[in-house]
């Protein structure tokens, strides 16, 4: 599997999210496992079924999370390029057909919120703007039709 670009601060929140699915959740799930145990018969155990299927969501997010991570290539702030637009870009896009200007940061899919200026690399506009240079013009299909984005500044 190709490794997937991610920004330091990105893989460092995931990291701390596994460790803390690990050490506290885990224990918690667990003690919940031992309660519902005691309450006796299993096959007829609602207390139970709930913890077990508990723990298999949570240890399902333990894999997920183990395997981004296993598979992350972090992009510090100093290979970042101001020439092109890649990961963690800074990026001042004009859309062409209104001329509103916006600022959004390029970051991994777990860390897009557009709402803070943030868009995944895999995100539509995302993905048409990588290796963009300053003065491309680059178009993204849209539902509302075909948008056009000019690229205005690209910075760290």
């Amino acid at each position: 599997m190709a490794k997937k670009q991610m920004s330091r601060e990105g893989y460092e929140k995931l990291r701390l999210e596994l460790d803390e699915l690990i050490t506290k959740k885990r224990k918690e799930v667990a003690q919940k496992l031992k309660e519902a145990r005691s309450y006796g018969d299993l096959s007829e155990n609602a207390e139970y079924d709930e913890a077990k299927n508990e723990q298999a969501i949570l240890e399902a997010q333990i894999a997920e999370l183990q395997h981004t991570l296993d598979n992350a290539e972090v992009v510090d702030d100093a290979s970042i390029s101001v020439d092109e637009i890649g990961m963690s870009s800074v990026v001042t896009l004009k859309r062409l057909d209104t001329g509103k200007i916006q600022t959004f940061t390029i970051v991994g899919t777990n860390h897009a919120n557009v709402k803070e200026g943030k868009i995944s690399d895999e995100s539509p506009v995302g993905k048409a703007a990588m290796k963009k240079k300053v003065g491309d013009v680059f178009s993204v299909s849209a539902p509302a039709g075909e948008l056009k984005f000019e690229v205005l500044e690209i910075s760290k």
